[in-house]
């Protein structure tokens, strides 16, 4: 191979320089090296090696000092990509402008992802060699024309990959770090609320041990003693759930609604053909279960209480309906408090500790869903779990 056409072009002396450029040229055809070492010296620059492989170019490296190595790409025993990959490691200070006779993609990414500064083709003019050669020198780099239109599209390609994949990372890691946060505030509303329940077994069994109190008395404290353990139990059941929430299997929804369905009050309606979605079983079960046991709750007796289950693109809907006497729009976030009950304690009807709602909002959203109070009113209310759909 010749340069014909790179004889006569050559570039002025950068007038800025102190010295010649010192350049090393890598290449296995002699005949092709020779005529590179005329357009070189041409071109006011300075040859201070020639090497007709890459493993001959890392032993000159040393010894010649170059500021750029002009390197083919296709050479035996070791190719242009291996041999300028170990160079930029011992010597990331020289530039490496890689020589082609090949526009295949892969070999140009191959070259710069290994430390090329610039590429051109064989048969690219001497000026836009001596260009590559000059830029390179300066910390620049220099493409062939021929391929840097698709090395910009393969860029912008990677680039937008690349920050898709960073906006989903850090939407991974926000959600991470806001499961971590809630699950920390529950344990530590969830231990102080534990105190109760326990103070009042405590001072129970206390009284029946040091004081003497009559067989009614006595059978008064044993019962709150059980409903205060059973309260007790119930909590720690409940907690369990949120600590479980992260372990998901395919479920299918509404079947657990059927399977939790079993006092005659409640109906159970779903949509045909609702997907299946990656929940923990255990979890969703516990969650029907604290809105199907509020709505029972508060709705009047023998009065039915309504699960309904849709399902579209953004989400699988499930609806617990009851007829209760509905809540003030100011409480819709309160009640979802860890402890909140609307009833004062003096005249409270409906029993319990005022977690259920607290830890079903906190499962669902571990999970990626969420509960909400969607509509209430003097008929009734309507709690939202939605669930996202899997992909």
């Amino acid at each position: 191979m010749t340069l014909r056409e790179m004889e006569p072009a050559v570039l002025p002396r950068p007038a800025r320089a102190t010295r010649p450029i010192r350049v090393l040229v890598v290449d296995d055809n002699a005949g092709f090296r020779e005529s590179l070492l005329t357009l070189l010296e041409a071109g006011h620059l300075q040859v201070v090696g020639e090497a007709g492989s890459g493993d001959e170019a890392l032993q000159l490296i040393a010894a010649s000092e170059p500021d750029v190595v002009l390197m083919d790409v296709r050479m035996p025993s070791m190719d242009g990509i291996e041999a300028t990959r170990l160079l930029k490691s011992d010597h990331p200070d020289v530039g490496v402008v890689a020589l082609s006779g090949h526009e295949d993609q892969e070999i140009v990414r191959g070259m710069l992802v290994a430390g090329a500064s610039g590429y051109v083709l064989k048969d690219s003019d001497g000026d836009e060699i001596l260009r590559a050669v000059t830029r390179a020198a300066e910390g620049g780099a220099v493409l062939s024309a021929s391929v840097t239109p698709q090395v910009i599209e393969d860029l912008t390609v990677a680039l937008e990959r690349e920050r898709r994949r960073s906006r989903e990372l850090e939407a991974a890691q926000e959600a991470l770090v806001e499961r971590a946060v809630r699950r920390q505030e529950l344990v530590a509303r969830l231990s102080h609320e534990l105190r109760t329940p326990v103070t009042v077994i405590l001072g129970v069994a206390h009284t029946l041990a040091t004081l003497h109190t009559t067989p009614e008395q006595e059978s008064e404290l044993l019962s709150r003693l059980v409903t205060r353990a059973q309260d007790l139990a119930r909590l720690v059941e409940r907690f369990e759930m949120t600590v479980d929430s992260g372990f998901t299997e395919w479920v299918d929804v509404a079947a657990v609604a059927r399977e939790v369905a079993m006092d005659g009050r409640i109906r159970v309606v779903t949509d045909p053909q609702v997907p299946q979605v990656h929940l923990n079983p255990g979890v969703a079960r516990r969650i029907l279960e604290e809105l199907i046991d509020n709505g029972l709750r508060f709705s009047p007796q023998q009065a039915p209480v309504e699960v309904r289950i849709g399902a579209s693109a953004a989400a699988i809907a499930v609806r617990v309906i009851d007829q209760g006497p509905g809540i003030d729009p100011n409480d819709h976030e309160r009640i979802f408090g860890p402890l909140e009950q609307l009833e004062e304690l003096n005249v409270r009807i409906h029993q319990g500790a005022g977690m259920g709602l607290a830890l079903a909002r906190t499962a669902a959203r571990a999970m990626g869903g969420d509960v909400v109070v969607e509509t209430s009113g003097a008929s009734g209310s309507t709690f939202l779990w939605t669930i996202a759909p899997s992909p």
